[in-house]
């Protein structure tokens, strides 16, 4: 199973031909998990977008406008439940007793967001590890609300977007290639 899921984007055509319009559903699970989570940070958020990208420039069952605002409300609602988690549970592993985080973190932490977090939260969607990382960062420093929810959507915007418009384009190139030979 689990390597099902870190492969996920080399069975899209073959989840779209068992669950036809149902893999609007798995699509958005995936990259609502990856980015909604700190525990689903492997996850193929990355590979899976330019993978559905170019599913998209081949077939008519799922459609690229479609299937990109779906991923768009998964990444940012994801993210708003990663902000929350690390708002509400962050603080609980930062105290005294703790080995590896330490309250002098969570005020290091603070002050990072408070200077740099919307540039972290934008730049962060782009790098797997962090996209997972980043927003239950910014909940545990209590960054801003209204700061981390531009950049949310603005990161989302821009991930989402460029990484299908990159699997679209090289889908329909690759299409054309075969149409040559």
């Amino acid at each position: 199973m689990l390597d099902f899921l870190l492969h996920l984007e080399q069975s899209l055509p073959l989840l779209l031909d068992q669950y036809g319009v149902w893999i609007y559903a798995i699509l958005f699970l995936v990259i609502f998990a990856e980015t909604g989570s700190v525990f689903f940070f492997f996850l193929p958020g990355d590979s899976l977008l330019i993978a559905i990208g170019a599913l998209c420039s081949t077939t008519d069952l799922i459609t690229l406008h479609s299937v990109g605002l779906l991923l768009f409300i998964a990444s940012t609602l994801g993210y708003t439940v990663n902000y929350y988690t690390g708002r509400a549970l962050g603080l609980k592993y930062f105290n005294e007793h703790s080995r590896f985080f330490k309250p002098e973190y969570i005020v290091k932490t603070n002050h990072y967001f408070m200077k740099h977090g919307g540039k972290t939260i934008l730049i962060a969607r782009f790098i797997p590890f962090v996209r997972s990382f980043g927003p239950f960062a910014a909940g545990s420093g209590h960054m801003n609300l209204m700061t981390f929810g531009l950049y949310n959507v603005v990161g989302g915007v821009l991930w989402i977007s460029s990484l299908l418009g990159v699997g679209y384009i090289l889908g329909n190139t690759a299409f054309m290639l075969a149409d040559l030979f």
